[in-house]
């Protein structure tokens, strides 16, 4: 055991794939058995949860969007050619526990200048093979084998980071995308009532029973709520272009595909968090930080090795003769076998300053490990809070919008019959429409509780 990770205690926490499937990655400590927020979310293996989330959303056009991104995304492309890249990388490394094979063939001839007439004095040919091959004595090229497996299970991870992070953006702005046409209609709603209660004060004017201060009131109250059309409208076209850019498409490039119902999805309460364990399994950034971990350690070990002696083995098979049709006389054969063993003797401290400059990357590996682990069980926790916090929330803000309608409705019913004054009425109007307003972003906001939830769970790869 290397330095650096001798007194961490190991948990069978996480297995990583690949040539070394028994290396236990290190935990800061105990993993807590069960999240501290989970209130009513049931425990059970979230793993059927997780796989693709957005489905349980309940919105087929949500599901169209992010199957498009997963389709077409350009970051996506780049990880999947990292994994090729870290894969071939991973096979020339393995190549060098294998023998090397060289073949090579030639002809040469020699002349003498008599009397300005060039003449042939002699011919000869060669063919030959050459073979050389280093024994792995001390583990060396194992080593860079396990690092390279370890580099590949780590871009196999970052694809799937790629991917989970792709779907949660192009949920989120698909949920902001429908809150503000939500908002839109709720704000048209509004000015329907705003402008029948201007009508209602113009025709007032007019009959004498009151006055301009009335009238103007009512007109400005309508002209702002109208002012705010412009700017709900941009964020929706803009919405619609970040969802476009999102899935790899020119701007525009999903309108007839979003066009339709502006009603914002609503997360199913069935989701099962697990526990924390099942968390750091799944999370693509933890695995990440493992993998890299796993390669520091591999390479310290490659760097140790280089203070022992190597031995190769080379050898050679040549055929030679003045006459190509004897060339594969027996008599032309020839052939030679090398063995060696080399070893540093003095490299001025250049070796073990290698070594300690790997044990130091390990301790770093371990350092981001652990920060890793901790920012995974503090977002899963967070996003807990958000869930129920939020919900609790909306519940209250839905109670105050129907208390608010009803009183905006008795509140012109009054004003209609001479009761209160106009005030009152437009009180009334601007309390509902800023609840209203507030009820449709609070239950986006919930929504996007949820996606961060699924995320932070690792869910959606």
């Amino acid at each position: 055991m290397f330095p650096a990770i001798k007194s961490i205690r190991l948990l069978p926490l996480l297995l990583l794939a690949g040539c070394m499937p028994s290396f236990q990655v290190p935990t800061t400590g105990p993993i807590p058995v069960a999240w501290k927020n989970a209130g009513r979310f049931p425990t059970a293996q979230p793993t059927r949860d997780l796989d693709r989330w957005w489905r349980s959303f309940d919105d087929p056009t949500l599901s169209r969007v992010i199957r498009a991104g997963l389709d077409g995304s350009s970051d996506i492309a780049s990880a999947l050619a990292r994994v090729k890249e870290a894969r071939a990388n991973r096979k020339a490394t393995a190549a060098a526990l294998l023998p090397t094979l060289s073949g090579s063939a030639g002809a040469s001839s020699s002349f003498t200048d008599r009397d300005g007439a060039a003449r042939t004095t002699g011919q000869s040919y060669s063919t030959g093979l050459s073979a050389s091959w280093e024994a792995d004595l001390y583990g060396r090229t194992r080593s860079n084998i396990v690092a390279a497996s370890a580099n590949l299970g780590a871009a196999e991870e970052n694809l799937n980071s790629v991917r989970a992070s792709l779907a949660a953006e192009i949920a989120v702005a698909y949920v902001s995308l429908r809150a503000n046409e939500s908002r839109l209609e709720v704000l048209r709603r509004n000015i329907e009532l705003q402008t029948e209660t201007y009508q209602f004060t113009d025709w007032r004017l007019q009959a004498g029973e009151a006055d301009q201060f009335e009238a103007g009131q009512a007109e400005t109250s309508l002209v702002q709520s109208k002012a705010a059309i412009p700017a709900l409208q941009q964020s929706i076209a803009q919405g619609k272009n970040l969802l476009a850019r999102l899935c790899g498409r020119a701007p525009g490039g999903l309108d007839t595909l979003l066009a339709g119902s502006p009603d914002i999805p609503d997360p199913a309460t069935r989701l099962a968090v697990g526990i924390p364990a099942d968390t750091l399994r799944q999370r693509p950034d933890v695995r990440i930080a493992g993998y890299s971990l796993l390669a520091a350690v591999a390479n310290t070990r490659a760097a140790e090795a280089e203070r022992f002696p190597s031995l190769s083995l080379s050898g050679s098979l040549g055929l030679s003769s003045v006459s190509s049709g004897k060339i594969f006389n027996p008599e032309a054969v020839s052939g030679s076998i090398l063995a060696g063993l080399a070893g540093p003797i003095f490299d001025a401290g250049r070796i073990r300053a290698s070594i300690d400059a790997s044990n130091a990357r390990v301790d770093q590996s371990l350092e981001a490990y652990r920060s890793t682990v901790l920012l995974a069980l503090s977002e899963v926790e967070d996003a807990l809070i958000a869930c129920r916090r939020i919900a609790e929330r909306l519940a209250q803000l839905e109670k105050a919008t129907r208390l608010a309608r009803e009183t905006d409705k008795l509140a012109r019913q009054r004003y209609e019959a001479g009761e209160i004054d106009f005030l009152s009425v437009l009180d009334s109007q601007r309390t509902l429409l800023g609840l209203e307003d507030t009820l449709t972003s609070t239950h986006a906001d919930r929504t996007v509780a949820y996606i961060r939830l699924y995320q932070a769970l690792g869910g959606g790869y």
